[in-house]
């Protein structure tokens, strides 16, 4: 069926090697063989503008350390892009936008893990965003030993090289869960689901939660 419904945005936030990547295809998947008209994205990225940051800020290994501020606001700028060229259009026309991470990822990481200040990240988020929320969020959570061991594992069997945050330690990764908790205690659009489970138990979790977004 083709939903008359206006375009849903939704996000897929959690930690290293949850398996956003994989969930989010089998969701989006499942979503067209149902007649809906999906966009598969990501942040950063997404745009060729912010694909470029992308680069620049996760596979580029710099000589010149990154400050916390610059990275930050890099993220926003990135996702200005995104909002104005993608996401927003997609909406208007009805699409559904399911996106690899947003600004809870911010959060959790340059806010918790950089541990820059709330206050600026929520600045940016209101200069930035505007009225822009993701009508429902899916926390992909698993155990720290579980997903940076899958997140590893990815990276070599590509044969590629760790980007700038795997290199971190694991108190950065620490602060950036707590992060991802925190967040959601606060926003009732996330829904919490145990990644550490076999896949097929994962994804019969967030088809469950599908069905409770539209008439599907």
């Amino acid at each position: 069926m083709t939903s008359a419904s206006p375009g849903l945005f939704i996000t897929f936030e959690g930690g290293e090697g949850v398996g956003k990547s994989t969930n989010i295809s089998f969701c989006a998947d499942w979503l067209r063989a149902r007649g809906i008209e999906v966009i598969v994205t990501r942040e950063p990225g997404g745009t060729p503008i912010a694909e470029t940051i992308r680069e620049k800020l996760l596979k580029a290994h710099h000589p010149e350390a990154m400050d916390p501020l610059a990275e930050l606001l890099l993220m926003f700028a990135a996702r200005s892009q995104h909002i104005q060229n993608l996401i927003r259009p997609a909406l208007a026309r009805g699409c559904w936008v399911l996106c690899d991470r947003f600004t809870d990822s911010t959060i959790a990481y340059q806010g918790f893990g950089r541990q820059l200040p709330l206050q600026q990240i929520s600045t940016l988020k209101a200069l930035v965003q505007q009225d822009l929320e993701p009508h429902c969020t899916f926390l992909l959570e698993a155990p720290l030993a579980v997903g940076m061991g899958r997140a590893r594992g990815r990276t070599d069997a590509a044969g590629e090289a760790v980007d700038r945050f795997e290199q971190e330690q694991l108190d950065f990764f620490e602060r950036v869960q707590q992060g991802f908790d925190w967040l959601a205690q606060q926003e009732s659009r996330i829904r919490r689901i145990d990644a550490a489970r076999p896949l097929a138990s994962v994804q019969q979790q967030l088809l469950a939660e599908l069905q409770t977004l539209g008439a599907l």
